[in-house]
């Protein structure tokens, strides 16, 4: 059972604490190992599972002095445990103790991110399900197209979320990776069985080839795991911000009791959140950038991937569960207008329906090209004028009468006729 967490305790995965408690994790981990293989005696691995700890603050006075974090670390925890602190770090490297610690670190962030993301899909499907045939226009390239429902728009989100939720249970046995294998992934003083027996304590498994370090691919993966599902919730916000403007406003978002939207306009209600989150796709899509550079490092090892990953890692996984924990509030609380969604449909006398009328006339015996000429001209006539009014255009235009009778017209006009074959699509999703 996963454990559920809030945003702070999202923040907490990323402490300096929280990363040495990790590395001690590690430490004690082949230690026990050790103590199995009788490579360390049994009153040694005693000493050091009752008084091995650490203190943050005298690390940090250790690191001043000796320029190491894990030396530094080691050094605080000797001094808690004493002469069988001897038996810690043997035949390791700090890359083994850091990659194996960082690969627990992934796995718990990647679990949480895993739980909002589920949240997020629920909230989806809730309001899917309640809009399902809320009709209202499709657009394509900004411009009116043809009848969809609001359900449906969000089945595409809904989707395209699902996919995410895949790629995060996909990529979590990659990230599930140790590494105890020496300075340079030869295990030139460690035995291969102490790595396949701590990785094993703790939930991992061993790298396939690691040099000083686990490759650079798994990471940059986790990294564009998160710039994936943050461009879709940037997506799916730049949806809302534009539904959302004055000329439109067919959906909103939750404005509360007593907010304000400008300093200068008591008028305004500004689509805040999705501004937001727009912007904050930005830096998590920069970072899989830079989680791509760090692929390519000299040799066994250098450090410089070392930095960027102290940045792009806290700070992607934090966003991105900021988002989902955002986004979801978004979702929850959007308020839908299905009357301006209907107002919106029928502009112009219902010229999103020029498609159905191509078709009905060539159905009669036009060719397309006749049958586009006739709809065509009708339809701009209406096409952004006041009062536009293509149904009475096309109803009354002598070639059209000719061909079509009143019912078979109206027939054309019927919204229900482009919604027919949704329920598939909802079938697919269980909304």
């Amino acid at each position: 059972m996963i454990e559920r967490y809030t945003l702070p305790e999202m923040g907490a995965l990323w402490t300096e604490e929280q990363k040495y408690r990790n590395w001690l994790k590690v430490e004690l981990a082949a230690c026990e190992a050790m103590v199995e293989l009788g490579e360390i005696p049994q009153g040694a691995w005693q000493e050091i599972r009752t008084k091995a700890g650490f203190d943050v603050g005298r690390i940090a006075e250790l690191e001043a002095e000796v320029r190491h974090d894990v030396i530094a670390f080691l050094t605080s925890v000797n001094e808690h445990v004493g002469p069988a602190g001897r038996f810690i770090h043997l035949g390791l490297t700090s890359s083994d103790v850091l990659d194996t610690a960082l690969a627990l670190q992934l796995v718990q962030t990647l679990d949480v991110l895993a739980l909002r993301l589920e949240e997020l899909i629920a909230a989806t499907r809730a309001k899917a399900r309640e809009h399902r045939d809320t009709v209202m226009i499709g657009r394509t390239h900004g411009i009116h197209a043809e009848p969809i429902t609001f359900g449906f728009k969000l089945a595409g989100w809904l989707a395209e979320l699902a996919r995410h939720a895949e790629r995060l249970r996909a990529l979590r046995p990659r990230l599930a990776a140790g590494k105890l294998s020496g300075a340079v992934g030869t295990y030139a003083n460690l035995d291969p069985r102490v790595e396949a027996r701590a990785c094993e304590l703790l939930g991992l498994v061993p790298d396939t080839a690691s040099t000083q370090v686990i490759s650079r691919d798994r990471h940059a993966e986790f990294v564009q795991a998160l710039a994936l599902t943050a461009g879709s919730i940037e997506r799916f916000a730049v949806e809302i911000r534009n539904l959302q403007r004055t000329d439109v406003l067919e959906v909103e978002e939750y404005f509360a009791a007593g907010q304000k939207g400008s300093s200068a306009m008591p008028h305004k209600r500004n689509p805040i959140a999705s501004e937001q989150l727009t912007g904050l796709a930005r830096i998590v899509r920069s970072n899989a950038t830079a989680a791509l550079e760090n692929m390519a490092l000299w040799h066994e090892r250098d450090i410089s991937h070392s930095s960027v990953e102290r940045v792009i890692l806290p700070d992607s996984a934090i966003l991105v569960h900021y988002m989902l924990v955002k986004f979801t509030a978004l979702v929850e609380k959007l308020a839908v207008y299905p009357e301006n969604m209907a107002r919106n449909l029928h502009r112009y006398g219902g010229v999103v329906f020029s498609q159905r009328v191509l078709l009905a006339l060539v159905a009669k015996g036009l060719t397309r090209e006749e049958a586009y000429r006739i709809v065509q001209t009708n339809a701009h006539k209406a096409w952004n004028r006041e009062g536009g009014d293509f149904r009475a255009l096309i109803e009354a235009d002598p070639e059209v009468q000719i061909l079509l009778a009143p019912a078979e017209l109206a027939a054309c006009f019927e919204p229900r006729h482009h919604l027919k074959h949704l329920d598939t699509i909802f079938a697919r999703l269980e909304i």
